[in-house]
């Protein structure tokens, strides 16, 4: 059954076997750089997997393995000197002001816990050092979830294979060969971290602490396992591993713990919790545990299937294909984007687990860049863009769940900071919650981190359509909604309600400082809050009064401004021009056109010109997650040929890592799951209850389908097209109801019964004036 709040996909949506080409990522080579590895995860514990020959690496992570513990980062000096603050802002001494909320305002400490890697297994095979090898192939099957190593050595051809299973919370590896006897390895963990080593019988034992960081002592207990079942041969105990001699096949199951409970309790027990799964899996063989993984892989992931046509190149390395993607013509190159984009967030976002990070669950450092943390200012956003279009609703489970929390901690940080009600978070969380202002003013002095965030829940509702769950996550927005309410400056020169302090994500203005008053991001970001949740307060029939005041409040924002490059205004002043950055990677300005659509070529078409002149001076090309976000601007700007460019530059070797990681660089998974929504972008888009069939199709696309896309309003979206033209449509929705459906410049009303398909050729949507379901 469909998790609460998770409408399941329409039957329609529920495919058979897809072909191998478009689900395989495949290589003649073993890995010698993390970012050439292959990633399995189970939403709480990962592993990448190097496929050597000689010497397996699997490069472990589990999800609450972070820094510190506990901690109140507000700073006790920042109510009193908010005022100053503010004052000198509208007085336009944003360099004083920056000083000063640099000394005053910022988080104590001043920077929050990374995440961090549990370490590594190996699996030693050194008889096979020095050996011939051939016949080398190492693979990740995205629709079975499994990554496997085979080749010939000495005559013997061996086969590796590793799973995460979401069901059992393990990792698997089985071991084999087509000859009895010949599995022989030394099995063995490493780890940077505070730990120590131990063999209870076929288990081995790594248990540890976390790390202590910017004063904040490491309060969480680790551990992991490692079993190892053996058919045939012998093992033994030596210099802190396992051996294993003369087996016939084996397999190890690894489970990975920590005492992390919630941000505010470590009290759980790992050594009991690890004991447990790997007692659970070890009475299942690997053949069914193999099997079981693939099944609830397959729920979600098999919910939508994308073919962009082949050519030859498909039949290439995955490594080659990146390599040369950015001259060969390899529509298949980016279907496979977009699956293995389907394929990381299941893997790393799944009910009970925490929310995809920096780098999803995937990290082989203690201090990976930006601490692999929960950057709200758009990566973390980003992370979550594919989820509701392309059937992965459930996927958003661990961010509402952490929304929910920072609700929590945020409610002090707005009290104490600022003497409002309700809640905040500004650019960055962590495992810990923490809401305050980090980094640096220049950074982290922008409150409205949260309020983005909640964006996700009407988003969540606005594609099932379930009231009930709404009611359930009503409370994250209003409080969102009264923080603003409270803190809302009339600005002096312009009459207009603005945030300050605040800035433009990560930008800086020509005055010596980033900080300022209503950027143009946080007037759209607070235009979606206030309306979403009056609209929220409509549909459950509740808050009425509340609702009209946000819906006054909002009438009184600051609006969108041109400026005098005819480009949309970034900050209240015209001063793009003059900017430091004229193609800074964030496009902060553009959020109203996406994720949000209050810009749009329809309703606002000034304000659209302008926002393509903006990208036009941005320009295409910028670091990984940045290009991945200027794809879906311009496919929302109807523009396929702009966004297969951009989307192109994303899928070369200089923002595409050969294991497909995205490269901002380094590494950071956003732009992974970024570059999959600008594609589902491109040929399905929805608002409100009007649906827009292939809106930025390109002519690098001429003949192809996709099945299974979600629409907003509980609707499931099949479509075909031959020669740039759409041939059948399939529109199933859950609750039933009157859209708009929108090919090109033709409209037509569809009235849609719950759960009864309509299906459509391309000439009967062109012709008709209205179509119905029966």
């Amino acid at each position: 059954m469909a998790a609460a709040g998770f409408a399941a996909p329409a039957a329609s949506a529920m495919r058979a076997v897809p072909e191998a080409h478009a689900h395989r990522l495949w290589y003649s080579q073993p890995a010698k750089e993390w970012v050439e590895a292959l990633p399995v995860g189970n939403g709480r514990a990962g592993a990448m997997v190097f496929g050597g020959v000689a010497r397996e690496r699997l490069q472990l992570n589990e999800d609450t393995l972070w820094a510190g513990g506990p901690y109140d980062p507000v700073n006790p000096a920042a109510r009193a000197a908010l005022p100053e603050v503010r004052r000198l802002i509208f007085a336009g001494r944003y360099a004083e002001a920056q000083a000063l909320a640099d000394a005053k305002l910022m988080a104590r400490p001043l920077k929050q816990m990374p995440y961090q890697t549990v370490g590594d297994l190996f699996i030693e095979m050194s008889r096979l050092e020095g050996a011939e090898v051939r016949d080398y192939e190492r693979a990740l099957d995205l629709d079975a979830a499994l990554a496997t190593t085979r080749f010939t050595a000495d005559g013997t051809r061996f086969r590796r294979e590793v799973l995460a299973c979401p069901i059992r919370q393990i990792i698997a590896v089985r071991l084999s060969a087509d000859r009895p006897g010949a599995i022989s390895c030394g099995i063995g963990f490493a780890s940077p971290l505070r730990h120590a080593l131990a063999i209870d019988g076929n288990t081995l034992v790594l248990s540890g602490r976390n790390g202590d960081k910017e004063g904040v002592a490491g309060a969480l207990r680790f551990e992991a396992r490692v079993c190892v079942i053996a058919r045939g041969g012998s093992f033994a105990a030596r210099d802190g591993k396992i051996v294993l001699h003369g087996a016939d096949e084996a397999t190890l199951l690894i489970a990975i713990a920590t005492s992390f409970r919630r941000f505010d309790d470590v009290d759980a027990d790992p050594a009991a919790i690890t004991r447990a799964r790997l007692d659970a899996a070890a009475a299942t063989g690997f053949t069914t545990i193999a099997t079981d993984t693939a099944s609830e892989h397959r729920r979600l992931y098999r919910n939508v299937q994308l073919d962009l046509g082949r050519t030859p190149a498909a039949d290439l390395p995955t490594d080659v294909r990146i390599r040369t993607s950015e001259q060969a013509h390899d529509p298949a190159l980016a279907a496979l984007y977009f699956n293995y984009g389907r394929y990381l967030l299941i893997c790393a976002s799944r009910p009970k687990s925490q929310p995809a990070n920096l780098q999803g669950i995937w990290n082989d450092s203690l201090n990976p860049p930006w601490g692999s943390k929960y950057t709200i200012n758009i990566n973390t956003e980003m992370n979550y863009w594919p989820a509701e279009i392309t059937g992965l609703a459930e996927c958003t489970a661990p961010l509402i769940e952490m929304i929910s929390q920072i609700a929590e901690t945020g409610a002090r940080t707005a009290r104490e900071m600022y003497g409002a009600g309700g809640w905040v978070a500004h650019h960055n969380t962590d495992l810990w919650r923490a809401t305050a202002p980090i980094d640096g003013a220049q950074w982290g002095l922008w409150p409205t981190g949260g309020a983005w965030l909640c964006t996700h829940l009407w988003n969540r509702y606005d594609y099932g359509r379930d009231a009930k769950w709404l009611a359930t996550v009503y409370p994250l927005m209003r409080g969102a909604a009264e923080f603003f309410v409270d803190v809302l400056q009339r600005d002096p020169s312009t009459g207009f309600l603005v945030t300050n302090p605040s800035l433009s994500p990560e930008n800086h203005h020509p005055h010596g400082s980033s900080l300022c008053a209503g950027p143009a991001m946080d007037m759209q970001i607070l235009r979606d809050l206030f309306e979403q949740t009056a609209a929220a307060a409509g549909v459950l029939g509740i808050d009425a009064q509340f609702a009209a005041q946000l819906r006054t409040t909002r009438t009184q924002l600051a609006p969108d401004k041109i400026g005098a490059l005819g480009q949309l205004q970034e900050w209240q002043e015209d001063w793009d021009a003059a900017a430091p950055e004229r193609q800074h990677r964030h496009v902060s300005h553009l959020y109203g056109l996406y994720p949000s659509h209050q810009i749009n070529l329809e309703e606002t078409p000034a304000l659209a010109a302008a926002a393509r002149r903006s990208l036009d001076l941005r320009g295409d090309e910028s670091t990984g997650w940045a290009t991945a976000w200027r794809a879906n601007l311009w496919a929302r700007l109807g523009d396929g040929e702009r966004a297969h460019r951009i989307l192109r530059f994303l899928l070369g070797p200089g923002r595409t890592y050969p294991n497909m990681f995205d490269a901002h660089p380094p590494f950071q998974i956003d732009g992974n799951f970024g570059g999959a929504a600008a594609i589902a972008e491109m040929l399905l888009q929805s608002r409100n209850d009007e649906i827009l069939l292939l809106p930025a199709l390109p002519r690098a696309w001429p003949d192809g389908s996709v099945r299974g896309l979600r629409a907003r309003g509980a609707c499931t979206v099949d479509l075909e097209w031959r020669a740039h033209r759409l041939t059948r449509a399939t529109l199933v929705s859950a609750t039933g109801g009157d859209y708009q459906v929108r090919l090109g410049a033709r409209r037509v009303a569809a009235t849609l019964r719950p759960g009864r398909p309509l299906h459509l050729s391309g000439a009967r949507l062109r012709a008709a004036e209205s179509i119905g379901s029966g």
